[in-house]
């Protein structure tokens, strides 16, 4: 079976193509990974934070307790 030189160049082109595309492809996965460890590092800051202020309006909350039965007395 003989295969002409312009069937042989489209292969060679269409196999090029298709390489330049999943290497495309794979670059733009790492790109969006990347970005969504980021955002879940700052999720994860912003999670620590909502945590801190649960805490700090408790103790708050218990503060003007302790105030309003000192200022009662």
């Amino acid at each position: 079976m003989f295969l002409s030189a312009e069937l042989i160049l489209l292969l060679v082109i269409n196999i090029i193509s298709a390489g330049i595309a999943i290497g495309n492809y794979n670059k733009t996965l790492k790109y969006i990974e990347e970005h969504i460890k980021r955002l879940e590092e700052k999720q994860d800051k912003h999670n620590g934070l909502i945590e801190r202020m649960v805490a700090v309006e408790q103790s708050a909350k218990s503060a003007h307790f302790r105030i309003d039965a000192l200022e009662d007395k």
